[in-house]
Formats: structure tokens, sequence, C-alpha cells
């Protein structure tokens, strides 16, 4: 009989799932960067680790979700409901993070994972401020609705620019946890050594 578990796949898990783990501190405001977040980094490693597709995409959205219940739950109380408002939104993004993982990453390597970082940040940025243009967000120096158009979304931009860095900044810290972690243990542990990937 096949085994379905071996060392390197709860491995890979458990990287995952305390990264998953690190979002709660970040959504409690007791680290000092907002949006200083894993989940860029939990998507480009589950793309670039877990074989096949299907798992790639089930094991990080799973953990993407667990933590946003354990957030909605433990950090607000539940005062926003089970879910933040858009949260599809920001899922679809995590999705399409997962797939650049699995394209830029098919070969791990420093400059891979950098660049993969970047695009992820981007990604999420342009994607997510876009989604917060289409619904109506607000203008935080007016707090007036943004204008319907293009100075509009501009300003959404500009907005979200820092918190596009502190997401780029935590994307490139967990990727290094992530990747270097798994890595040094692929090279230096015996148990490891056999496979790339979850199959």
């Amino acid at each position: 009989m096949k085994q379905t578990f071996n060392p390197r796949s709860i491995l890979l898990l458990a990287l995952i799932v305390v990264a998953g783990a690190m979002r709660i501190p970040n959504a409690a405001q007791i680290t000092p960067w907002s949006n200083f977040s894993p989940i860029g980094a939990m998507a480009l490693f589950g793309g670039a680790y877990f074989r096949p597709w299907w798992k790639a995409i089930l094991f990080p959205v799973a953990t993407l979700l667990l933590g946003d219940l354990a957030i909605s739950l433990l950090v607000f109380g539940g005062k926003y409901g089970i879910l933040y408002s858009g949260w599809y939104w920001i899922y679809a993004i995590f999705l399409l993070i997962v797939l650049l993982g699995k394209w830029i990453l098919s070969k791990v390597s420093v400059q891979h994972v950098l660049i993969a970082s970047v695009v992820a940040a981007l990604t999420h940025w342009l994607l997510a401020d876009l989604m917060v243009w289409i619904g109506g967000g607000t203008d935080l120096r007016t707090m007036q609705p943004l204008s319907r158009d293009i100075n509009g979304l501009i300003q959404c931009y500009a907005q979200g620019f820092p918190f596009m860095k502190n997401f780029l900044a935590g994307t490139l810290v967990y990727s290094s946890i992530l990747f270097g972690g798994f890595e040094w243990a692929k090279h230096n542990i015996p148990q490891f050594k056999e496979q790339t990937a979850i199959h």
C-alpha cells in the first residue's frame, strides 16, 4: 500500500501551517507593520512544492481559511461575521499567486524566490486595490468615496502602496523562512532527500 504521508509531506504541511498561524499576531496588531503577512509566501510555497495541482491549491487555501476563521473568532470576536467583506476576491488573488508560484518556481532558487515575491506583492496590490476602488473605497484624505475615474483609481493605489511594501516585506521574510527551511532540510536530512514535492 502506498504511503500517503511521508516525513517530507509532514514537514511541508507543518511549515505552511506555522506560517499561517503567524497571521494572528499581525491581525491582532501585535506586530508593528500592517499587512506584514505570510500569505504571499504561503501561496508561493504551496505552488512550488505541492503536487498534484489540486494539493497546491487545497493545502494553502485550507490554511488561509483556517487562519481567517481563527482571526475572525479569536481576534475580532466574530463582530465582522465569519469572513470579512470581499473575502472571495482575496481568495481569488491568493489562488492566482499559487499559480504564479507553480510557474515562476518550477525550479527553486534564491533569484526565482525573489522574483516571485515581487510579482506576488505587485499582483496582490494591483488586483486587491482595484477591487477596493470598484467596491467604492474611501479617499483617506477626505473620508469621502473615491471618485469613479482614473484619479480615484490612482488615489486608491497610492493609499495602498504602503501596505503593498509591507506585504512585499512579509512575503520576502516568510519566503526566506519557508523556502530556506525546506531546502536546508532537503539537503541535510536524509529522510527529505528522495522527492521534490508532495505527490
